[in-house]
């Protein structure tokens, strides 16, 4: 008799469905796995072994074969161990291998029997969910399996001993019930902010549209600060996004206690990052920065000091907003649609262009240090603007200081207009004016004629790429959406052009 047992391996936050074949021959005692096992599932064999010791069952004295298939797809983890004991004890007849047909099984077996979290519990719960199957996990994972659906039978023991007596009939395991992170937490805000206000202005028009941002500036201007408060203006996710999101969380391991969040992430690498850190990779390909701060914001502090081979690989993420890892057997894919915050000083010295600076190295000082940055990279950045240091009368006198509270709602507002705009064209998928391309943007940012002339001239003395042209329409576009008018106008474009003329001198530059 071959008892089956349904898992999941996991190729990005896709759950790809796993027969866990376990069959009990007459010969010598043995204990077998195959199916492309790595490390992690090749031990699952001693970790199986010990729990079952724990709970008074004993292997038999047979020749013991546990083969994964297919047996060419990778299999990664410890989440096997569960579905593998399950499946010794169904060819046992302990459990019922038809009952256990209608679930898929994931969870790490402890020595004491107690079963244990595992990373992508979400995923495997979504992808059986669209099987039409029930999902057994460890009772850590069960607030995040539940967000799967509702009609889904989910059952989250804390020891195999509860799994047992659940489907013996001496137990009753109840649903475990979806978990909200608490997010009541205090997010910095904008008011903590004295002067700079054109920098607080684009960043407004970053979070009403879903733009890129580079801001250059000294040492102590505040870039830090202003970038950490973005998430405060920032509008929550909706389900959908939340589910994304909360998928490659899952898949990372990083979702607290089997809880998600309504905030959008906000990830900050340490510019010594490797390119596997910021886009994925590694030897099991797990997810990025990049991947980690989908729907959300990457702020890249110091950004000259990343790796020019990390920076350039940031590119076609940004166009395409996934990213794929390759490898000699499959490719692994994850959505990494996220708005790029950048920081950095005007030189290595941090002062050039200040009042009274002087440097010994002169204008190469600044050049060489701007000019790792290159070209194709800045073109992808929509809006750039300098920092400048705060006087002492900024910061001892009392200013203007606006709340986030108050500026979210500006910014919601904004979305809800770009959210109906696209939902009304037929566009759901798009919610942003960052997201709109091609023939949609050009139909919905057209400018008036004033802006249209005021484009064409910029255009030819900027020496714009087709790129740039479009971004410029981009942020237009949401200057007007700010302003709640229809149609983008001179003024709109004129704006849009000077955030795209500030910040960064480079010679090759678009």
């Amino acid at each position: 008799m071959v008892a089956h047992i349904n898992t999941v391996a996991f190729q990005g936050i896709e759950a790809r469905v796993v027969d866990v074949q376990v069959q009990m021959a007459p010969g010598l005692p043995a204990f077998t796995l195959v199916g492309l096992p790595d490390k992690a599932v090749a031990e699952s064999r001693e970790r199986v072994r010990a729990a079952l010791n724990a709970i008074g069952l004993a292997l038999p004295p047979k020749r013991i074969t546990v083969n994964l298939a297919p047996a060419d797809l990778p299999k990664e983890g410890s989440h096997y161990d569960l579905p593998i004991a399950l499946g010794l004890l169904a060819a046992m007849d302990v459990i019922s291998a038809e009952t256990l047909s209608r679930y898929f099984v994931l969870g790490e077996l402890s020595l004491d029997g107690s079963i244990s979290a595992v990373a992508g519990v979400l995923p495997a719960a979504v992808g059986a969910n669209g099987a039409g199957k029930g999902l057994i996990c460890p009772e850590a994972c069960g607030p995040e399996a539940a967000w799967a659906g509702a009609d889904i039978d989910i059952l989250s023991p804390a020891t195999l001993v509860q799994l047992v007596n659940h489907f013996k009939g001496m137990q009753v395991l109840s649903r475990p019930e979806p978990g909200m992170a608490d997010d009541t937490g205090h997010l910095p805000d904008f008011a903590d902010i004295k002067g700079q206000e054109s920098a607080k202005r684009a960043l407004e028009i970053v979070a009403a549209g879903g733009h890129n941002l580079l801001m250059m500036g000294p040492p102590g201007a505040g870039k830090s600060m202003l970038a950490q408060r973005l998430p405060s203006i920032l509008p929550p996710m909706d389900a959908e996004e939340m589910l994304e999101v909360s998928m490659i969380a899952s898949i990372a391991g990083n979702l607290s206690e089997g809880r998600i969040s309504p905030r959008r992430p906000f990830r900050d690498p340490h510019h010594t990052a490797s390119p596997a850190a910021l886009i994925g990779g590694g030897i099991k390909a797990r997810p990025g920065e990049i991947s980690l701060a989908h729907h959300g914001v990457l702020f890249l502090d110091e950004l000259p000091e990343f790796s020019p081979r990390v920076l350039e690989s940031l590119r076609q993420p940004l166009e395409s907003g996934q990213t794929m890892i390759a490898r000699a057997n499959h490719h692994v894919t994850y959505p990494c649609r996220f708005q790029l915050i950048a920081a950095m000083n005007p030189c290595r010295c941090g002062g050039a262009g200040e009042p009274g600076h002087t440097c010994k190295r002169g204008r190469k000082c600044a050049d060489d240090y701007q000019a790792k940055i290159s070209g194709p990279m800045l073109d992808r950045i929509d809006i750039r603007i300098e920092v400048p240091a705060l006087s002492a009368a900024d910061l001892v006198l009392p200013g203007p200081r606006e709340s986030s509270a108050e500026i979210a709602k500006r910014v919601m507002a904004a979305r809800e207009t770009q959210r109906k705009r696209y939902s009304s064209l037929g566009h759901n998928s798009i919610k942003t004016n960052s997201q709109a391309d091609g023939e949609l943007l050009e139909k919905v940012a057209s400018p008036d004629a004033g802006g249209q002339q005021l484009l064409r001239q910029a255009s030819d003395v900027m020496r714009l790429s087709a790129r740039g042209y479009h971004r410029i329409l981009r942020v237009a576009r949401t200057l007007a959406d700010l302003d709640g008018m229809e149609v983008t106008s001179r003024v709109h474009i004129a704006e849009a052009l000077s955030y795209r003329s500030q910040g960064l001198n480079l010679r090759n530059a678009a």
